[in-house]
């Protein structure tokens, strides 16, 4: 059948420990220390910067109700953000008016 041994076969030898057996316990510094020297991995939370701050909640009532998702780079979307920022207007009248000005400079 198969060549392959059982694990749990021989089981003979094995005696398990004594619930009141008395186990040696070692310091906290040397545990510490031969985690330090064998580049073991800690498992304590990583301290982190203090978040950065959140960005400005940009909700406006319009009426606009349909949604574009497009790619662009990190510079590109910064821009249009801060565009829409200085002028107090929702993105999508940012993004009507870029259209309108691109309009007018094809028809020229």
């Amino acid at each position: 059948m198969s060549d392959r041994v059982n694990p749990f076969g021989d089981l003979n030898d094995f005696t398990p420990a004594s619930p009141k057996g008395k186990q040696k316990s070692v310091k906290k510094e040397v545990i510490d220390q031969v985690a330090t020297d064998n580049n073991f991995p800690s498992r304590q939370p990583l301290k982190i910067d203090p978040k950065p701050a959140p960005q400005p909640q940009r909700r406006y009532t319009t009426g606009r109700n349909r949604q574009i998702n497009i790619k662009a780079t990190s510079a590109t979307i910064a821009k249009f953000y801060r565009i829409a920022d200085e002028q107090g207007v929702p993105q999508g009248e940012i993004l009507a008016r870029a259209l309108d000005a691109l309009e007018k400079l094809g028809n020229r």
